[in-house]
């Protein structure tokens, strides 16, 4: 099959969907299936790409990780009538989503769309946050998934919320695959001595991106108070993001400093290593749409301790591969749950290696085989096969979905537009540079 992946993230970012795509293109392409990734410019991106289509994009938009793209219908065009696709594979609703849903009807290909995110969590990132601004964007995400004709939830929870907001197309539960050899062969000890980390330190880790939306101050919160109870125990916080300097301040205003590692953003094979110095993995972000990093941990054969949320549920079984705490849960309950997962030392009688029982290891790695990216693989491609032998949406049910979706469109430009108009008259009105403003 000649499958096209359109995304407003790629590498080199980092991040859930940029990961996604780019596990799902690798292990296609090593299937024999060609695929065509379309997708915004970024900087310091690789200089030759074998099949992937750039287009210009406003970099770091309004101070998140992002990028807005600006679409080049002609330079597409071109790149699409020499690969020639049977499926079109949106990951976004917006901006290249809406380029997506013209190439799948005038190409007459199967549009499929996978809703890795819930975008109503991200609204602070555009001016003027507002509830009005959030109803719209769960409306825009609905309407286009309904004029797809195929949607992905990353897990049951995202496929539920779904067909709650009135998602009527046909949805479908698919993660995405964990390398699970890579992540399973760490080496924790190497990591330890080259970022200072103690052989006996009992290690708290955390992996993701450090922004705004991802309940970053509970986490900090608990896992500072998990510190301080137990004197040996250090934390190890892999990524970066907005929120990075907010971390750094909080732990130094605690005199935790000399026992947070911050390493950045890590690729294999040392993300891998990471994962492997680590003794129990928190997480406490409620805005996930899966759990992939809890998966990765106990590949590595590290319990999670998170809270209970989309995503994080499918993930750990309280008791079993680790602790999934009530979402309302407070920082000290979370800290207490960490620090007792982190005395299986003292039960067991190993000070040298913090090791789970065995009954949880093999809980974890009955969790991590469900992740499996070949099984991931199969069953997508699987799901494309289907999609083609049933055709497309009728023109004139893609019109009417469309037009559905357009309208959603403009209903939250012009929020946009309302709130951005009102939060600079407020500015100026504060500031004085208003002329009509009387002193």
């Amino acid at each position: 099959m000649n499958i096209v992946m359109m995304t407003n993230t790629y590498t080199p970012h980092v991040g859930g969907v940029a990961h996604s795509v780019t596990a799902f293109t690798e292990a296609f392409r090593d299937r024999g299936h060609r695929v065509l990734v379309v997708a915004p410019v970024f900087p310091e991106m690789p200089a030759d790409e074998p099949d992937v289509v750039r287009i210009p994009a406003l970099q770091n938009f309004n101070g998140s990780d992002f990028s807005v793209v600006l679409p080049v219908p002609g330079k597409l065009d071109e790149a699409l009538d020499a690969f020639n696709p049977d499926i079109i594979h949106a990951h976004h609703p917006f901006l290249i989503g809406s380029t997506a849903l013209r190439v799948a009807a005038e190409r007459q290909c199967p549009l499929l769309f996978t809703q890795h995110t819930l975008y109503e969590a991200y609204t602070h990132y555009v001016p003027g946050d507002s509830p009005a601004l959030k109803r719209f964007v769960i409306e825009l995400s609905t309407s286009y998934g309904n004029s797809c004709d195929q949607v992905i939830a990353p897990s049951e929870s995202i496929a539920d919320l779904l067909h709650e907001r009135g998602v009527n197309a046909p949805v479908a539960v698919l993660p995405t695959g964990i390398d699970q050899q890579a992540f399973g062969r760490g080496n924790g000890a190497r990591f330890r001595a080259e970022h200072g980390i103690p052989k006996t330190a009992r290690v708290i880790g955390h992996v993701g991106r450090l922004a705004e939306e991802k309940n970053l101050h509970y986490l900090s919160n608990a896992i500072q108070a998990a510190l301080r109870a137990e004197p040996t125990a250090h934390c190890l916080m892999l990524g970066d993001g907005t929120e990075s300097a907010a971390i750094d301040q909080s732990f130094a205003e605690a005199g935790l400093s000399a026992r947070l590692h911050r390493p950045g953003t890590l690729g294999l094979p040392s993300l891998a290593d990471a994962y492997a110095a680590m003794d129990v993995f928190a997480f406490a972000s409620l805005t996930e749409t899966q759990g992939m990093v809890l998966a990765e941990a106990m590949t590595a054969g590290v319990p999670v301790i998170a809270l209970d949320a989309p995503g994080a549920r499918e993930v750990v079984k309280d008791g079993f591969n680790g602790r999934l705490l009530t979402a309302n849960a407070s920082p000290t309950a979370f800290a207490k749950a960490l620090t007792e997962w982190l005395g299986w030392a003292d039960s067991s009688g190993d000070k040298q290696r913090n090791k789970p029982p065995a009954i949880v290891v093999e809980a974890m790695a009955d969790t991590a085989a469900r992740y499996s990216m070949d099984a991931s693989a199969e069953r997508a491609l699987a799901m494309y096969s289907r999609r083609l032998a049933a055709g497309t949406l009728s023109a004139e049910s893609r019109d009417d979905a469309r037009a559905a979706w357009q309208g959603s469109l403009r209903r939250v430009q012009a929020e946009w537009v309302v709130i951005r108009g009102m939060a600079r008259a407020a500015g100026k009105a504060l500031t004085g540079d208003d002329p009509s403003v009387i002193s």
